[in-house]
């Protein structure tokens, strides 16, 4: 039995204006599907980027759908689902096509694979703001960087969803997280987030090296963890320890970058949808991400809540002022 949703539509590539709401057919869930009724909505810069045509793959247009972060309700299973039940609190993200997939809705069906467990105490806000940034954070800092306890990680752009759970990430595991921003104005959000410290930048990868060089006694952060790249990479990489290791997992400065070649350390690039692409990795990322919101050592930092999608214009309009610190969550 199919239904009708409130629905974000885009019909051409531009700004937040191109965001549309329409009413949209919602099926029944077929073999290995699951329905959900959406609560709340975390915004991604990558949702930006593919509402305006700059995303590593392009919107199928007109009438694309748009985003892949939610927390809501399961409604309903299709047959051969197991791991879900109707009444269940969950979250979306892994594998979600955003043209033919996108969870900016009232209801939607989704695979089983893009659908998450949530634990019961953590309410839709929180959920909404959380599977990304910390999965990201963990399968970058811990799966991939071998971030150990007593390492110090250089954070850049330290001010995102994504920077602000590598603080917490860092902090769980014993790890000592320094961090970086443009605005003086984004220190003290960044200290209670829980940076150890915060080198207020004004985009001076120079600046950020010998800062981290005084902080660490000389010795280099162990891990530099990403977002932008650019030409700001080679002098950012004079902060790094003998040995050290780099992990990419953004870029935000698109001109290329020079890489030293005398330096001994490890350069890793991260895309989170390797990870959470297999069986094994959307286990372990989810087990962790959970076990952090349910005893309250993860609190995801959240900018400002819109309420209604009738509000996802002025949305996107603050994700791309970039005067936000942490997450942007809708709430349906």
């Amino acid at each position: 039995m199919s239904t009708t949703a409130r629905t974000v539509l885009f019909h051409e590539i531009g700004g937040p204006d191109v965001l549309e709401i329409e009413d949209v057919t919602v099926p029944a869930p077929g073999p290995g599907q699951v329905a959900l009724r959406v609560e709340a909505l975390g915004l991604n810069r990558a949702e930006s980027l593919f509402r305006s045509g700059g995303y590593y793959y392009q919107p199928a247009l007109p009438a694309s759908r748009l985003g892949y972060e939610a927390s809501g309700v399961v409604e309903a299973i299709g047959e051969g689902v197991t791991g879900l039940a109707a009444g269940d609190p969950v979250t979306t993200g892994p594998g979600i096509e955003m043209s033919a997939q996108g969870v900016y809705a009232e209801r939607v069906v989704l695979p089983e694979s893009a659908v998450l467990p949530r634990p019961a105490s953590v309410d839709a806000v929180t959920g909404a703001a959380s599977w990304l940034t910390y999965t990201t954070a963990y399968g970058g800092l811990l799966e991939t960087a071998g971030l150990r306890p007593g390492d110090h990680v250089l954070i850049t752009g330290a001010s995102s969803g994504v920077g602000t759970a590598a603080i917490q990430v860092a902090r769980r595991i014993g790890a000592i997280p320094l961090a970086t921003t443009r605005s003086e104005a984004k220190r003290q959000g960044l200290l209670d987030a829980g940076a150890a410290e915060v080198i207020v930048s004004g985009g001076d990868a120079e600046t950020v090296a010998k800062e981290v060089r005084r902080l660490t006694g000389g010795r280099g952060a162990e891990v530099i963890f990403d977002a932008i790249g650019g030409p700001g990479f080679r002098p950012l990489t004079e902060a790094l320890a003998e040995g050290g290791t780099v992990l990419v997992y953004g870029w935000l400065d698109r001109r290329p970058a020079e890489i030293p070649w005398n330096w001994p350390f490890t350069i890793h690039t991260y895309a989170n949808m390797t990870l959470t692409a297999t069986p094994g990795g959307r286990r372990r990322s989810t087990a962790f991400l959970n076990a952090g919101l349910a005893d309250g050592g993860f609190r995801p930092v959240v900018a400002e809540v819109f309420d209604g999608l009738d509000r996802i214009r002025d949305a996107h309009r603050l994700m791309e002022s970039n005067r936000h610190t942490g997450k942007i969550v809708v709430r349906i």
